[in-house]
């Protein structure tokens, strides 16, 4: 197991140009392969550089590369649009939709003993590792997994393993991986390399995947002062230690902690990127640990139009709202639906405010009745933009009409907490 490179800092800027050719310096060294598939993130992580990557890849390895397949989990598809906006230079016919009810294949599990001594009891069943067919069925010489460590509230710190078990996996690894992670609770892993559904995933590897010519490419994404998002760090390697490097800097750089906790945090949710509470929540996730009790997080989330990226998933939502933990716990115990479907009661968890907080929705395609209906208040969108207008907004500390709000231009790129609930460094 090797790592190839272990390039940024906290103040490194690495241009589009050289993040492509420190990629293909790799691949000159790893030799001429005939049939490469690269797993690339779908359009919600556009920001993480895989498209500059994903031509590179393409770029150096020519016709070899037969098949790119984005991890979509259980993302919509990426629309023609999107492809060609994301992944430019890169020929359309290349790409494959991953379907994570169908195209998958449970090449084993890890064991039900190691799984509950990980998670400390909370979940006693094996784990199954499933993948997409096309990856362990597909013949190829060479899988390049493209994508962006930064925090995330289902395993602590996003990509590795996890574009691999996660993006492309099916419906029972999904459910229950975020399900154990929901559990576990968000606020001790986000930022955590070494989690328990971390350790989960590289057992699956471990044990299962030692003959897949796996090499993750791994970026770490920063804001300059401008508020423009730049290349940190990239890492490239096919083992957990060029992982934990990439966690390590994204820590660094993607995790602000302020000296006291946030009456009023405003995110903004890029129309393009966030069109459903699914992945819109991350303003919730992102920002939990940094919001005071009894604060408010006001949601400006234009493009969002639905809850869930599924439309059974959708419906759960509907049906059940962002309650409780207890309430929730208590609802997978009494109903199969929410039994069938884990991801979806992991979710609820998630984007639910214990009570403590409260959020505002704002969103371009949902009905009072709708937000109000899953349980967070309901709030126009025009008015709100209104109140706080884009062009006067920078990320961190504003003073608007002589109110002092803390401003998040995008909750993707970042994990924000109180120096009271987390210790890593003060801004």
């Amino acid at each position: 197991m090797t790592l190839h490179l272990a390039e940024g800092s906290a103040n490194t800027v690495i241009s589009d140009r050289e993040l492509a050719e420190l990629a293909a310096g790799v691949y000159r060294d790893l030799g001429a392969r005939e049939r490469v598939l690269v797993v690339p993130p779908d359009f919600t992580r556009y920001h993480s550089r895989a498209g500059i990557l994903t031509r590179a890849t393409y770029d150096h390895f020519g016709g070899a590369v037969k098949d790119v397949l984005p991890a979509l989990g259980t993302h919509h598809p990426m629309t023609p649009a999107q492809i060609a906006d994301m992944y430019a230079g890169v020929p359309a016919d290349l790409f494959r939709e991953h379907r994570w009810r169908d195209d998958v294949v449970t090449i084993g599990e890890v064991p039900a003993s190691f799984v509950e001594e990980v998670t400390q009891g909370i979940w006693r069943e094996p784990w199954p590792a499933q993948l997409n067919k096309l990856i362990w069925e597909g013949g190829h010489d060479l899988v390049v997994s493209i994508g962006q460590v930064v925090p995330h509230e289902v395993i602590g710190m996003a990509n590795y393993n996890k574009n691999i078990f996660i993006g492309t996996g099916g419906s029972r690894g999904i459910n229950e991986s975020h399900f154990i992670g929901a559990a576990y609770g968000m606020e001790r892993m986000m930022g955590r390399a070494n989690t328990p559904l971390r350790l989960i995933l590289n057992e699956a590897e471990r044990i299962y995947c030692g003959s897949l010519p796996l090499l993750y490419v791994q970026t770490v994404i920063g804001t300059d002062e401008a508020g423009e998002t730049v290349t940190r760090g990239l890492f490239i390697g096919d083992d957990p230690e060029c992982f934990e490097a990439a966690a390590a800097l994204s820590v660094e750089v993607n995790f602000t902690v302020l000296d006291e906790p946030i009456e009023k945090i405003v995110v903004y949710l890029p129309p393009d990127e966030f069109k459903s509470t699914w992945l819109g929540n991350k303003s919730i996730y992102r920002t939990r640990m940094a919001i005071a009790d009894a604060g408010e997080l006001i949601v400006l989330a234009p493009g969002v139009k639905s809850f869930g990226e599924d439309p059974v998933i959708d419906g759960l939502i509907r049906q059940y709202g962002y309650r409780t933990t207890s309430e929730i716990m208590a609802a997978v115990d009494a109903n199969d639906d929410l039994q069938e479907n884990l991801s979806a009661a992991a979710h609820l968890i998630h984007g639910s405010t214990e009570g403590r907080f409260s959020v505002t929705y704002c969103a371009g395609g949902l009905s009072r009745e709708e937000i109000e209906g899953v349980g967070y208040r309901f709030g126009d969108l025009a008015e709100a933009l209104a109140a706080y207008p884009m062009d006067r907004l920078r990320d961190g500390w504003n003073t608007i009409n002589g109110e002092r709000i803390f401003y998040i231009s995008n909750p993707a790129l970042g994990l924000w907490a109180s120096a009271d609930r987390i210790q890593y460094r003060r801004v």
